[in-house]
């Protein structure tokens, strides 16, 4: 709440107002536009049915950028 004639609080490009959660198709769509775009894949490992092939992109991943917070290093 301002007082009249006072300045208005500081705006930022950021704030568009609220918005709601990501949905899931949303974030598939996010993922092929990052695919056909940049040539960027990005796949939730928990999807990843292969064994082997989880595991060579979590070494890879792990390689790039770390390991991840709370991961579970003994299996899946």
């Amino acid at each position: 709440m301002s007082m009249h004639g006072a300045p208005l609080p500081p705006r930022s490009c950021l704030d568009r107002g609220t918005r709601s959660p990501t949905n899931d198709s949303e974030v598939n769509a996010m993922r092929a536009a990052a695919w056909h775009r940049h040539g960027v894949v990005a796949l939730p490992i928990a999807e990843i049915t292969d064994d082997w092939l989880r595991q060579a992109i979590t070494n890879e991943a792990n390689r790039r950028w770390g390991r991840r917070n709370g991961e579970n290093h003994h299996g899946r």
